[in-house]
């Protein structure tokens, strides 16, 4: 395993792997035995940085969520887990009530919130301190200030360490962070969206942004962590849902003018390297010039272990800059 540093403050910044464990069906479509084995595999090979959520999977029950932190707290206990596995959980998208969403109606990111919902989560994964807690979604019915100034007093009190941002507006995390900046309050430093090797349509209205989809890495969030190296990318559902393997689950959001270049290039690399093409397009996010930590959710531990094997493949000049250029 390689793995790489997250955070700027000597007090919370932690050490972490560079392929991150998805933990968002544990509990629910993922039974506990099959969890358990993932996790205990993905420890046994270095891994060191599982993600959650406080809604995760609220849509596979109709109900709230909640069930992937208190599988992964089980877990903890069982095993004797310390502080060497560095949990990450979000908060902001959480349905008030049962058979709603986040769309219609979500915990928002108030002051009281934060707290409030900080709280349950620690007590789920059963840890006196959250390692690294995202703002899920944006909510625009709070003041920014509110928000930065709640997420703030959980890092000063010591129950949060890192904090990051997901599914924002790349201007919504710059203002956030220079609110925080300017008070001399620790900010956003992880970033946590949807990023792969081929691109989506992003320009059609969605449920969060009506100016389209609000959760793709895109130009102007690349260009940002270009110019802002001290933050992370971490990159979600980097494999598509198995659709590299089998393209005709892509679905008409990639049905893009360059996506058979992309994917042809892709399976010449991949064909070369002796991988996989689930391997090469991880290997592209590790090595890129604004790198990413892929966040994988697995089903099995022969899906992981395929994971596994791309920390460490490294492509070379030539081929990457082949899988650029492919449009």
């Amino acid at each position: 395993m390689r793995y790489r540093t997250i955070g700027t403050d000597p007090a919370t910044r932690r050490e972490v792997s560079v392929l991150s464990l998805g933990a968002m069906l544990f509990g629910t479509a993922t039974d506990e035995t099959t969890a358990y084995a993932i996790l205990d595999r993905y420890v046994e090979a270095g891994g060191t940085f599982v993600d959650t959520s406080d809604n995760y999977a609220f849509w596979q029950n109709g109900g709230q969520g909640g069930e992937s932190e208190t599988l992964l707290g089980r877990w903890r206990r069982s095993r004797g887990i310390g502080t060497e596995i560095v949990f990450a959980t979000k908060l902001g998208a959480r349905p008030l009530a049962p058979g709603t969403s986040y769309v219609d109606n979500p915990e928002g990111l108030s002051a009281t919130v934060i707290r409030e919902s900080a709280e349950r989560s620690r007590e789920r994964l059963g840890v006196d301190r959250i390692d690294l807690l995202y703002a899920h979604i944006e909510d625009r019915t709070v003041r920014l200030r509110e928000t930065v100034e709640g997420f703030a007093e959980l890092v000063a009190e010591g129950t949060v360490g890192l904090l990051g941002a997901s599914n924002h507006r790349a201007w919504r995390v710059e203002r956030a962070r220079g609110i925080a900046a300017s008070a001399g309050l620790p900010g956003y430093e992880v970033l946590q969206y949807h990023r792969s090797y081929l691109p989506p349509r992003v320009d059609r209205p969605s449920d969060l942004d009506p100016d389209g989809d609000i959760g793709w890495a895109g130009p102007d969030l690349v260009s940002y962590l270009r110019a802002e190296p001290q933050l992370t990318l971490v990159a979600y559902s980097p494999l598509l849902k198995g659709a590299y393997a089998r393209p005709e689950r892509l679905g008409e959001a990639y049905a893009l003018p360059g996506a058979p270049a992309r994917l042809e290039a892709l399976r010449a690399v991949a064909a070369e390297s002796g991988a996989t093409v689930n391997q090469v397009v991880l290997a592209w996010l590790m090595g890129g010039d604004v790198p990413a930590i892929p966040l994988v959710g697995f089903s099995s531990v022969a899906q992981l272990d395929e994971a596994l094997a791309a920390v460490d493949l490294e492509l070379t000049a030539e081929q990457r800059k082949r899988l650029d250029a492919a449009h």
